[in-house]
């Protein structure tokens, strides 16, 4: 028997959750009803490409308000840890140096509810944020990706 998947995620990041949700249910919704009556006067359902598009559309958007109710019901808050900023660890900002002279990169690393690479927000189950937990600033650590290893020194955690 495995433990209930939990979500943890930052405050900042549930809020984002709770406010698609609520124009999920608010507006989205309305709309795609809206949009399946007007193609229901359309006539035959059977040949209706617009009805169809439109309950595929309700379909994904129910599916999407239920696994962020879930999230939502299964979030476990990451507390500010601004006092231990000695080692990496959930909610903490890493930032690195490639070796042996690559690039300083920085990211943030939350739960996989809330990553968003492109905001340097990085899931802690990625292979960069697996490899850099419970290191701490100064070390040199090998980081497995998809692309091969890579030698990274941790220059500074927030």
């Amino acid at each position: 028997m495995s433990a209930e998947k939990t979500y943890p995620m930052t405050k900042a990041g549930k809020e984002k959750i709770e406010q698609e949700l609520e124009q999920l249910k608010t507006v989205k919704r309305k709309e795609v009803v809206e949009r399946i009556k007007i193609a229901r006067g359309f006539g035959d359902l059977s040949e209706n490409s617009e009805y169809d598009a439109a309950k595929d559309e309700q379909a994904f958007v129910e599916g999407r308000i239920s696994l962020l109710e879930n999230m939502l019901r299964k979030a476990v808050l990451i507390e500010d840890v601004a006092e231990d900023t000695n080692s990496v660890s959930l909610g903490k900002t890493v930032t690195f140096l490639e070796l042996p002279d690559g690039e300083e990169e920085t990211y943030t690393i939350v739960g996989s509810a809330e990553a968003d690479p492109f905001e340097g927000k990085i899931s802690n189950d990625s292979p960069i944020a697996k490899s850099l937990m419970g290191k701490q600033v100064g070390e040199q650590v090998n980081v497995q990706t998809p692309g091969g290893d890579m030698q990274v020194k941790i220059i500074s955690i927030k």
